[in-house]
């Protein structure tokens, strides 16, 4: 933990103790694999990280860029992908690619088996709801709102079809508590 020394209310006495010490130490999976990770790559790649990095301060490894697409490509963003979702729009990991998630049991064993090496496990998530949460205007999970309330349709991503933005109010809300919570557990 970094301690950060105060002489009053305007901030830090000193601009360099407000730095971390390093940066977050992990490893992403865009960075070897693109849009393709698989769970045996991607617990391959755990195991020589917990090895070989962890002893110098490394903790994180994660599930980078479009995991939930079913067909994926290794440069991503493609106009033709199919999505792993549930029945309220959230992006869920493909049993094809994470064989440990069917039966829509999510990344939990993956997380599990990441924790079990001491590391942390995280995965990308992208801003946003699903285009085809709102094409098939989804319910969403925990509230009286479904994805349509939630979208802002004038608001893309210029390099990524997947989502579009959301708009500022309950639903865009309610949409995102409900990830987090999928998520967590």
């Amino acid at each position: 933990m970094l301690a950060i020394a105060m002489n009053d209310a305007s901030g830090p006495t000193n601009a360099r103790q407000a730095l971390a010490v390093t940066p977050p130490m992990g490893w992403n999976s865009w960075d070897g694999y693109g849009t393709i990770i698989g769970e045996t790559d991607f617990k391959a790649n755990a195991d020589w990280f917990a090895k070989h990095l962890k002893p110098y301060g490394w903790q994180y490894v994660v599930v980078d860029m479009e995991w939930f697409v079913l067909n994926p490509v290794a440069e991503g963003n493609s106009k033709t992908f199919q999505y792993s979702m549930d029945q309220f729009g959230r992006y869920t990991p493909p049993a094809s690619r994470f064989p440990s998630a069917a039966g829509g049991v999510g990344f939990k064993p993956l997380a599990d088996y990441v924790h079990a090496l001491g590391l942390k496990f995280g995965i990308h998530i992208l801003r946003g709801i699903p285009k085809q949460a709102v094409a098939q205007n989804l319910a969403i999970e925990g509230s009286t709102y479904h994805a349509a309330d939630a979208a802002d349709a004038s608001d893309t991503c210029p390099w990524n079809f997947d989502n579009y933005g959301i708009a500022n109010k309950a639903a865009a809300q309610a949409y995102y508590d409900s990830i987090a919570r999928l998520y967590a557990s």
